[in-house]
């Protein structure tokens, strides 16, 4: 319990040093312009990171971050290496002004101290492609790169749109690209419904399941287990994408029909049947303790082999769960017959029944395809639009247009863009400490799974990056703001609309970005917009050198952070 307290503790201590970063770009162009008070652009900044959790149903970062290491080398050690390393990093670049990624720092002191992990327990010839996920890896290292480019296309773009003569091919030009941005948003939306809906039915898990065996068959040749087990996730995977591509056609048709439809009429035709049973016995091995047993798993030899059985066992689930489901036996009897094959302990008899008595998997699937509805950004990209057209127009067309109007007309329009790029940010960044306190609840064994965990969690990171942007982002907006490029309340419309749309463009496309890089490269691009010189080069290669360091740093300092936490841990 003491090392628990420790990493929330430290995990609030994160997020409050990842408002020295992240929270401060959301508002850097803003306060810079001083377009708003410091304080007025922190509430404002706040209010639209909450508003987000009403806008992205997926958050990519968090779940990037998570994805980093598998399950098997997530233990409270290492969360807790993770996070001292990922603190140290994010005050050392504070301290210097360089905003660099606390998402990143993250992914790097996670993925380091696992790997230290993994090297204790398994031995140095342990394949690195069993502790990380090298695709997320590989994502997060290419936008890098990426993000801030698309950032600094996207605000030269804006840029000269805006400063445009003729106002009719300004406005022509915005909805020309405002219609594109709609078809590629519908592109992503029908893309991650199809991804989702893969996930569902364990296409992604038999897939990787298989690259592993594969993998371990190239060093034991011939083995008989590793090749039973090849053969059953090959029918398995064969079987989830005979059924995935029945149910694939309807999902072109998302925006016609909806997701209950489309759930309703795969419920009817039987495509859910097969997975129903497999999701069932989930939820109910779970509220058997099953998720606490396997977090423990990797610290305890004795657990470890309890869980082996318990995985293997509760397999058997299936055939009562399928009599149950067929209204064939009750869920008393069910769970009496689920007893036999693995024992369900007194205290969660009634968590047991619960799970199955809610059980819906029509509804799980229906929930699961919507998670993929980006209809609000879309209203929102066509709103903003439509905003900056009339304002134009207004200002141009309707009052005499003057230095004075055009200057005011930027600054009220720096308002709606700063807002934009908040969404944005608390869409792409705000779930990652809940995430990492939820693990570390679940890794304890005070919780199941995300869905309990407790109200106070989210309020604790609100409160704790509200904080930290207050109390000492202001180096990061400095460098932010001026260090760069001088920014005016025109380009910081620029930059942070681009920022904002970088950010909706990646979020939806489920990449892994960092916000600072995002606002970086649209900083960088209206500053190119005005000319080359514009832009203090020397800056800008010290904040790169600071990107490419910071997920190698973070992970060696976990590393080693991670090798002293157990030695100590040993007396």
């Amino acid at each position: 319990m003491t090392l628990l307290i420790i990493i929330i503790a430290l995990a609030l201590i994160f997020d409050y040093i990842n408002g020295f970063h992240d929270s401060a770009n959301s508002i850097a162009t803003v306060v810079s312009t001083k377009v708003l008070t410091p304080l007025q652009a922190v509430l404002w900044a706040a209010f639209f990171n909450v508003l987000a959790f009403w806008i992205f149903k997926d958050h990519a970062v968090a779940n990037s971050i998570s994805k980093t290491v598998y399950k098997d080398f997530i233990t409270l050690p290492v969360i807790f290496s993770g996070l001292l390393a990922a603190i140290f990093w994010n005050l050392l670049t504070w301290w210097y002004g360089i905003p660099s990624s606390s998402s990143h720092t993250l992914i790097g002191g996670f993925a380091g101290a696992a790997i230290a992990h993994a090297l204790m327990t398994k031995g140095i010839g342990y394949s690195w492609a069993k502790i990380v996920d090298a695709d997320t890896i590989i994502k997060t290292i290419l936008f890098i790169f990426l993000a801030p480019i698309i950032g600094i296309v996207i605000s030269v773009f804006i840029t000269l749109v805006t400063i445009m003569r003729n106002i009719w091919w300004r406005l022509a030009i915005i909805s020309l690209a405002t219609f594109a941005t709609i078809l590629m948003f519908d592109h992503f939306e029908e893309t991650k419904i199809k991804e989702n809906v893969q996930k569902f039915y364990g296409i992604d898990k038999y897939s990787k399941e298989i690259s592993s065996i594969e993998t371990d068959l190239k060093q034991k040749q011939g083995d008989t287990v590793l090749l039973n087990k090849l053969a059953v996730n090959k029918e398995k995977l064969a079987k989830a994408n005979e059924t995935y591509n029945l149910v694939s056609p309807y999902l072109s048709k998302y925006d016609q029909t909806g997701a209950d439809y489309i759930a309703k009429l795969s419920n009817d035709n039987g495509w859910l049947q097969a997975v129903a049973i497999s999701k069932i016995k989930d939820a109910a091995r779970n509220a058997n303790d099953f998720l606490v047993l396997e977090a423990k798993s990797p610290d305890n030899k004795e657990i470890k082999a309890e869980y082996d059985i318990a995985k293997d066992k509760t397999e058997g689930y299936k055939e009562p769960l399928k009599l149950y489901m067929s209204k064939k036996i009750s869920a008393d009897s069910a769970i009496v017959a689920m007893n036999l094959i693995y024992p369900i302990k007194a205290k969660n008899i009634d968590n047991v029944k619960a799970k199955m008595e809610t059980f819906n998997i029509q509804r799980d699937f229906s929930n699961e395809i919507s998670k993929a509805d980006n209809a609000i950004v879309e209203y929102g990209i066509i709103g903003a639009a439509i905003l900056f057209m009339l304002v134009y127009l207004y200002v141009e067309k309707i009052k005499t247009p003057s230095a004075y109007t055009m200057s005011y007309m930027f600054k009220k329009l720096q308002l709606f863009s700063s807002a934009a790029f908040s969404i944005g940010h608390g869409g792409n960044d705000a779930q990652k400490v809940m995430g990492i306190i939820g693990a570390a609840l679940i890794a304890h064994g005070s919780i199941q799974d995300f869905g309990q965990l407790p109200n106070w969690v989210p309020a604790a990171c609100y409160i704790a990056i509200g904080l930290g942007t207050m109390s000492g982002g202001w180096k990061i907006v400095k460098t932010m703001g001026t260090k760069i490029t001088k920014v005016t309340p025109l380009e910081g419309v620029a930059a942070e609309t681009a920022g904002a749309f970088t950010l909706f463009f990646t979020g939806q496309m489920g990449i892994p970005v960092s916000t600072t890089h995002t606002i970086t490269g649209s900083i960088i691009g209206v500053g190119v917009t005005k000319r080359i010189s514009a832009v203090r080069w020397g800056v800008t290669t010290n904040l790169l050198w600071a990107w490419v360091l910071t997920i190698p740093v973070s992970a060696i300092l976990a590393a080693i952070s991670y090798f002293i936490v157990s030695f100590i841990m040993k007396f």
